[in-house]
């Protein structure tokens, strides 16, 4: 079954009334779907989900008559922030779709004194632009209720200002005591309702960074005796996370 996000705006007495061009558009045009199918729509602001049956199709309007409200909940229980030091290429769009997929509320791009990759204000926006409609299509694939949002690229000290009002902070490090007291902290994770999660560039973290992120409440973690690369981190870190987050 396909799934869709809407506004609440949308939600009325008599249906749901699709309006935004492009899910009219993938919807008319790409699935040529038609009266009676079943669909899933989520309601981005309230995380509301509603099972419905399309009823008609306009050119710019579809209508949705709503069979059920409120199904499966897909979210995990603590609110998981990925805070990724930017990478080179084009690996921050995998590293999103994955975030997503695992289950990541909220990914924020940072800028790190290691990062390879540098952006003017310009280019920043039109990647930032890109990254969401990733998450968005991601979010749509992964039947999640509500779409993680990609934010501004942030600074480092911008990152520990955000990161300093969650329950948690975990930063995967290669100099981390052994897995012993990994699987100690992140046993301790559990029952949080946020974290954050911190992963450093290609080229890891600065002793400064590391020593400016414990000083802010960061516990550093191994995540085994081989070195990831950056695009792997955060994947396995956010993994785990959700094994030991999800409920029943």
């Amino acid at each position: 079954m396909y799934q869709f996000f809407i506004e609440e705006n949308e939600i009325h007495d008599d249906g749901i009334h699709i309006r935004d061009p492009q899910n009219v558009n993938h919807m008319r045009n790409v699935l040529r779907m038609r009266s009676g199918e079943k669909i899933r729509l989520c309601c981005q602001e309230t995380g509301r989900e509603y099972m419905c049956v399309i009823e008609s199709l306009a050119h710019d309007e579809i209508l949705a008559q709503i069979e059920d409200i409120d199904g499966e909940n897909r979210e995990l229980p603590c609110r998981i922030t990925l805070f990724q030091g930017l990478p080179k290429g084009d690996k921050m769009e995998l590293i999103i779709q994955k975030a997503v997929e695992l289950g990541a509320a909220a990914i924020v791009p940072v800028t790190m004194k290691r990062c390879i990759m540098k952006l003017d204000e310009k280019k920043a926006a039109k990647k930032v632009d890109r990254w969401n409609l990733i998450a968005q299509s991601a979010a749509k694939q992964s039947k999640r209720n509500r779409i993680p949002e990609v934010s501004r690229v942030h600074s480092f000290q911008e990152a520990l200002d955000m990161a300093s009002d969650m329950d948690g902070i975990l930063v995967p490090y290669e100099d981390a005591e052994g897995i012993k007291h990994t699987r100690k902290v992140l046993s301790d994770m559990k029952g949080k309702s946020s974290l954050a999660v911190f992963i450093g560039p290609e080229g890891g973290f600065e002793k400064s960074e590391i020593q400016a992120l414990e000083r802010t409440g960061g516990e550093t973690i191994t995540l085994g005796h081989r070195i990831l690369r950056t695009e792997t981190a955060g994947m396995t870190t956010l993994s785990i996370l959700m094994y030991l987050m999800e409920e029943e």
